[in-house]
């Protein structure tokens, strides 16, 4: 028997917000799923974006609790390039999301910013910087 990757999977404190942030984000919930306990989005690959609100987790594990400090995971999400990383930062911290990290070019060769979801995971925004004389 061998595992594969299969999904992610993040608890969420409210559902509604938190498909309302990853739709505008461009994952694919279907329609009512902010009204579930449980919601799929599928990615490219065959990967899934899986959520559950904190109720659901606490159904099956009654210990449960949501940890506390700072994020130690991210999304990483690729943007078409450098202008598209700054306008989807300023429409999400727009919106009312939380903006960690401003857009800037990072040493390694990416336009990179963070923002946070509805629970405060980290998502970020990067795109390749264009090489010198492109």
């Amino acid at each position: 028997m061998t595992a594969r990757f299969d999904a992610i999977g993040l608890v969420v404190s409210d559902m509604a917000a938190s498909v309302a942030f990853y739709r505008r984000l461009g994952f694919a919930f279907p329609d009512g799923a902010e009204n579930q306990p449980h919601a799929e989005a599928e990615l490219p690959g065959g990967l899934r974006l899986l959520l559950d609100t904190e109720e659901t987790v606490r159904s099956f594990h009654a210990a449960w609790e949501p940890p506390s400090g700072g994020g130690r995971a991210s999304l990483a999400l690729r943007c078409d390039g450098p202008e598209e990383v700054d306008a989807l930062y300023e429409e999400l911290v727009g919106s009312g999301c939380h903006g960690e990290l401003k857009p800037w070019d990072a040493f390694w060769g990416q336009r990179y910013a963070v923002v946070l979801d509805p629970d405060g995971n980290g998502v970020d925004l990067f795109a390749p910087l264009a090489a010198a004389g492109e």
